[in-house]
């Protein structure tokens, strides 16, 4: 599994391509902007994109979305919890997958189990791949998504990081913004994830 970080818009969003290397097959994670950036590094490393994961609706995570499946013909999954909702309205092409907890993506040998956390927004979900953990904005390198926007909620994100600090093992975790990191270190340091533990 290769693991490209392209950063991408104004808000400076962490699009994710990740590579099946025996088929060159990919998932590209949250295209926030740059469809021409995103397509140059997929046509220079000669690879079809299969599907589009959206860990959430807003828009500095799907800006590109439309462009690179127009481009691809890969498929848009997401949470139908977050189809149209106010500000942030993003109505998802025709033949788009609705994911829930518990489904499975499959690139090339590549699987990707869905786990709905939401708090940041109602249809917040990240993506575990082998060892690593796509969290959209649920969790960041020593904080957490915020909720002040419209559908945020503190209580459903603190339960969302206790899921994540019971999942077994440790992940490297590639957040929405900002610098990679890991799960057994955000389980020792991250204030709001220990907070979510102690209040649960």
């Amino acid at each position: 599994m290769l693991i490209k970080c392209l950063t991408v818009g104004q808000i400076e969003t962490n699009c994710y391509i990740v590579t099946d290397e025996a088929t060159l097959q990919c998932a590209v994670i949250d295209p926030g902007d740059e469809v021409n950036t995103i397509m140059d590094y997929l046509e220079e490393h000669g690879l079809t994109a299969k599907y589009i994961l959206l860990t959430h609706g807003h828009f500095d995570h799907v800006l590109a979305a439309n462009g690179v499946r127009e481009e691809t013909g890969a498929v848009v999954c997401m949470s139908q919890k977050d189809v149209g909702r106010g500000d942030y309205r993003f109505d998802p092409p025709e033949g788009s997958v609705m994911v829930r907890e518990g489904d499975a993506v499959s690139v090339g040998g590549l699987t990707f189990r869905v786990m709905e956390t939401p708090g940041h927004t109602p249809g917040g979900v990240c993506y575990i791949c082998q060892d690593a953990l796509f969290c959209g904005d649920t969790l960041f390198a020593d904080s957490c998504g915020r909720t002040d926007l419209p559908g945020g909620d503190m209580p459903s994100l603190l339960r969302s990081l206790k899921r994540l600090y019971d999942l077994p093992g440790d992940y490297e975790v590639y957040p929405g913004h900002m610098q990679t990191t890991t799960l057994d270190k955000e389980r020792r340091f991250n204030p709001f994830m220990k907070y979510a533990v102690e209040n649960s």
